[in-house]
């Protein structure tokens, strides 16, 4: 249903009311039993089946005639003609909901079999006193009186006076964008009491001020005027093909509304008549922080992946699962899924072998620890890997620092067990899964991913058999450690949302691409190489909250808006947190044939010293001994005393003499 500003005057509150009244009428009359529903709609098609009479004999003689013989000569044949012929043609087997072209049809079915018998009667035969006339006029007046009837009350019933109930409640709804995804949309919808529609918006200038299916159409320019004017709750994408900088120029034009913006989805479901309301989705924050998508290049994705026996470590992570989706997708002869946790190993598993590809892929679950030598070594000489993608880390910054032995042991210790394995049994491709906080590390879990990556780069210098290289990327949006879906059960739960620090920036790529740009990387690998995704332009964190608040269709709460629904509150940098994050040690990195893709320049520890150190980290059981092996292993790292935890620090106070 459409709303107008009648509805704000007096006389559209009289309206308002009497249709009201109207609905309560009908919601008894719509909640009888089927067959006293049948009888009302028969003696209503009586009643109109009189005045058809009437109305036909009064055309005929040009006289308005109440009661005349010629009128009940009539009335009693036909109405005993009406009644077989209308029940056994289903006229009264259809729903008025669904009144349209199909009921249309049963009408025309059964009025061409009435029409032929009353023309036969009272044209060709001929009755005494009624005008020969009268045979084909009254079955024309009397369809178009019953074809309307059914027309009327089925708009009556489901376009107005089922959409009349709490006001306040109602979603008063724009779709913005005209075409024909938004009105399929807008056709899906209507039927709908909860959602009441402003009208279009649409950028095409030319269909401004138009109506398509009764709905206005507004230009995008006026899109805020309308906003206010009719109090719009929800706005529906229904642009499928709209680049993410257009949506993105959307929401931010929505700053200071409280609407909830929801999108479609792509061409090809439009095309093939999947656009129902079950497909309408929330406008994902990853809808607009990252970048417009490039089309992959296939031989970059084939060549580690098509037709081999390819590994990946860490399988029931975020960035793992997704590359493991991917490779199954992209045509692996075996998929190996090495994970220490059963229950995500058992996640992944019963997920992919749901999948279409499933059938062509032979999919291996193992329950493994990468510092497991024994086991790695029984694993690579049984399964004859081709590629390796290593994804098994601990990554979070916190958990991390406060276990900087187990991070040292899994990320440098386990990486190392990993890449001799898979030299060992001569795999040709081996891809580790790196992090922008290995630059110039400021905390534990940064170091011990830049330990890591110069494992790679020493190993890749002796190898003559195996191609070793490494992917960096930043934040990756929906992953366990990611804020998103932090601030999404923050905003879920009334807020606050909590921001370390209003400067805090961090690189954002969802982990769909994430996935695909390190297999891509792989492909390029020769040995050796530091890849380093383009992630776009850094985010600050708290306009990623003050976005994911507006796209709930609430506000932001501070002290220019105090009414506003969710605060965010700034609760201090976490232990070895930055408030930038850089993707490269050096300058100037080196394009490659993928525009995403870079490769850095950067130097390492020779594998003998390399060796020994890692040595030293594999026998230490002593934190702050661990640490300063790590300051020497990654001489960038920078550890602050404050990253400690507070027992750690009076220890070491007391150590010193403070």
């Amino acid at each position: 249903m459409n709303i107008t500003p009648l509805e704000k005057g007096p006389i559209g509150q009289i309206i308002w009311r009497a249709l009201a009244m109207l609905n309560v009428a009908i919601i008894q009359v719509t909640s009888l039993p089927r067959h006293h529903k049948k009888l009302v709609v028969g003696a209503i098609d009586g009643i109109l089946l009189v005045c058809s009479i009437w109305f036909a004999y009064s055309l005929r003689t040009g006289e308005w005639s109440l009661l005349s013989p010629s009128i009940t000569k009539m009335l009693w044949p036909t109405t005993l003609l009406a009644i077989p012929i209308f029940v056994f043609s289903g006229v009264y087997r259809t729903v008025f909901r669904y009144a349209g072209v199909g009921m249309l049809q049963i009408l025309i079915r059964a009025f061409l079999l009435y029409t032929v018998v009353v023309v036969v009667i009272y044209t060709i035969i001929g009755i005494e006193g009624v005008p020969r006339t009268m045979g084909l006029l009254q079955p024309i007046i009397y369809f178009g009186f019953m074809a309307a009837s059914r027309i009327f009350f089925r708009y009556l019933v489901f376009d107005v006076v089922s959409k009349i109930g709490p006001r306040e409640s109602a979603r008063i709804t724009l779709i913005y964008g005209a075409g024909q995804a938004g009105q399929q949309i807008l056709q899906s919808l209507s039927d709908d009491p909860a959602m009441r529609f402003a009208g279009y918006i649409d950028d095409d200038a030319n269909i401004a001020g138009q109506r398509i299916n009764g709905a206005k159409v507004w230009h995008s320019l006026d899109l805020l005027t309308v906003i206010e004017r009719f109090g719009v709750t929800d706005i529906l994408l229904a642009m499928p093909d709209a680049s993410r900088r257009r949506r993105r120029a959307i929401v931010d034009e929505l700053h200071d509304h409280p609407v909830i913006v929801r999108i479609l989805p792509s061409t090809q479901d439009i095309i093939e008549g999947k656009v129902s309301v079950s497909d309408i989705q929330p406008l994902q924050v990853e809808d607009l922080l990252g970048r417009e998508p490039i089309a992959p290049d296939m031989t970059l994705l084939d060549r580690t992946i098509v037709g081999k026996v390819v590994m990946v470590t860490g399988a029931g992570g975020s960035i793992g699962s997704e590359l493991a989706r991917q490779i199954l997708r992209i045509g692996a002869r075996k998929l190996i899924l090495y994970e220490v946790s059963e229950f995500a190993l058992y996640q992944i598993e019963r997920e992919l072998r749901t999948s279409l590809e499933a059938a062509k892929c032979e999919i291996v679950p193992l329950l493994g620890c990468v510092r497991n030598r024994v086991r790695l070594k029984d694993l690579f000489g049984e399964l004859h890997i081709d590629t390796v993608f290593h994804a098994a880390a601990y990554r979070h910054v916190p958990l991390v620092e406060a276990n900087p032995l187990e991070g040292i042991r899994n990320n440098i210790i386990g990486t190392a067990e990993m890449v001799r394995a898979s030299h060992d049994a001569k795999v040709q491709d081996f891809i580790l899964i790196s992090t922008d906080k290995a630059v110039r590390p400021t905390n534990v879990m940064g170091a011990t991913k830049r330990g890591a990556e110069q494992v790679l780069q020493a190993f890749a210098e002796m190898s003559d058999t195996t191609r070793f290289s490494m992917v960096r990327f930043g934040n990756v949006l929906g992953s366990s450690g990611s804020v998103v879906p932090l601030f999404s059960r923050q905003i879920q739960n009334g807020g606050p949302i909590t921001v370390t620090h209003r400067d805090v920036t961090r690189y954002f790529m969802t982990i769909a691409e994430a996935a695909n740009l390190v297999i891509q990387a792989g492909g390029m690998a020769t040995g050796g190489e530091v890849y380093v995704l383009d992630m776009g332009r850094p985010v600050k964190i708290i306009d990623l909250a003050d976005k994911m608040i507006r796209l709930s269709g609430l506000t932001v709460r501070d002290e220019l808006r105090p009414d506003g629904d969710i605060e965010i509150k700034e609760v201090g940098l976490r232990p070895g947190e930055k408030l930038y994050e850089e993707l490269l040690i050096g300058n100037e990195p080196i394009a490659t044939r993928h525009k995403r893709i870079l490769m850095a320049q950067e130097s390492f520890m020779a594998w003998d010293e390399l060796a020994r150190i890692i040595g030293l980290l594999r026998e230490c059981r002593d934190r702050q001994e661990a640490i300063l092996l790590l300051e020497e292993l990654v001489p960038d790292f920078e550890h602050r005393r404050d990253n400690l935890p507070a027992a750690d620090v009076s220890q070491q106070q007391r150590a010193v003499g403070a």
